[in-house]
């Protein structure tokens, strides 16, 4: 199964934080969207494994992606070892996504820094011949994807360019309120965290309102490229 993007984030909730609208723009413009959840997110403070995972499918249901993924790797310990980049070089060599999307590499989580490194090595290693991996015991071919783009998490970053997500943008709300255990409930028992407080989804909403600013638009999620981007036309970018 190929799939035109994988979007990768260090824990379930990442993706759809930083970038969901996009993908929720990608999956209506019929392109086909994975989001690989490198660990379960079992360290955080509010909900269990079980209960995270429940709120991951059913917040990719909420975005109509093609699949979601698990690689499984501990929380608070994302290794940048051989077997987790072959982990990883098996996803990307299996799925051939076209573009990549994974964090930033100067981020408050170390784990998101962690993530950008796994992920920049996995995606250039998947292109070596000579490095061999298997998928479900068969051979797998080199593959390397044509471009990847960087997220906006808690650091910000110049972009490179916004992708305006005005249209799809309920579909972003929508996706946050299936994960109930890691934000706002006044009904909850659970230690309060950064992520819990009332304020914290409001300043989410207020960030993508604040880039769509920047391109005339009402909600707009940045991302960076570390190399230039081509355009056959100039009226491409208008």
């Amino acid at each position: 199964m190929k799939l035109d993007v994988l979007a990768i984030g260090a824990h379930p909730d990442d993706i759809e934080l930083s970038c969901s609208a996009t993908v929720a723009k990608l999956v209506k413009q019929g392109k086909s969207v994975g989001i690989l959840d490198l660990t379960d997110g079992e360290l955080g403070t509010r909900g269990t494994r079980a209960i995270r995972l429940k709120e991951a499918e059913e917040a990719a249901a909420v975005l109509g992606i093609t699949e979601r993924m698990r690689l499984k790797l501990q929380d608070g310990n994302i290794e940048v070892n051989q077997p987790n980049i072959r982990k990883l070089m098996q996803v990307i060599r299996h799925y051939q996504p076209t573009v990549l999307l994974f964090p930033h590499w100067q981020e408050r989580h170390p784990d998101h820094e962690h993530a950008h490194r796994l992920c920049r090595e996995a995606w250039f290693y998947s292109g070596l011949e000579k490095i061999r991996t298997t998928y479900n015991g068969k051979k797998q071919e080199p593959f390397r994807p044509a471009k990847y783009f960087h997220f906006m998490q808690k650091y910000e970053f110049t972009p490179s360019f916004i992708v305006d997500v005005s249209d799809v943008y309920d579909v972003k709300q929508r996706s946050l309120e299936a994960f109930s255990s890691q934000f706002y409930n006044p009904k909850s028992k659970e230690r309060e965290t950064m992520l819990s407080s009332k304020l914290f989804l409001e300043s989410i909403r207020a960030r993508d309102m604040h880039y769509g600013s920047l391109v005339n638009v009402a909600y707009g999620e940045p991302f960076y490229s570390i190399e230039p981007l081509g355009v056959k036309s100039f009226f491409n970018v208008l």
